[in-house]
């Protein structure tokens, strides 16, 4: 797990690539962490897609956001079921205790 400030200092950087696994209402609720690549975890061909993120930015760390931390563990353990490596999630996700927007980092509108 990555602090939300580590985090949000890694994709500014380009080290990682920061997923939003959230949905739509939820992105449209409180904007997109900045940097963040909107994919929900809901969405059909997710794993697909996540997939071609990873084969895009070669060598780069996988870090999942979602509401409050726990979705994004659930995800990386069960891509990590499945022989995926290189994968975090955000402490605290972007609404939760100690997260993104408690740490008043930026958020990008969505659209």
């Amino acid at each position: 797990m990555l602090s939300p400030r580590e985090a949000y200092e890694a994709a500014q950087a380009k080290r990682v690539v920061l997923v939003d696994i959230r949905d739509a209402a939820e992105w449209a609720d409180t904007g997109l962490p900045q940097g963040a690549v909107a994919l929900s975890a809901d969405a059909p061909a997710f794993e697909v897609r996540i997939a071609g993120l990873r084969l895009d930015n070669p060598g780069k760390r996988i870090v999942l956001i979602d509401r409050t931390g726990a979705q994004a563990v659930a995800v990386a353990q069960k891509l990590a079921g499945r022989g995926w490596r290189d994968l975090a999630g955000v402490r605290g996700g972007v609404l939760g205790p100690g997260g993104w927007l408690a740490e008043r980092l930026p958020v990008a509108e969505y659209r």
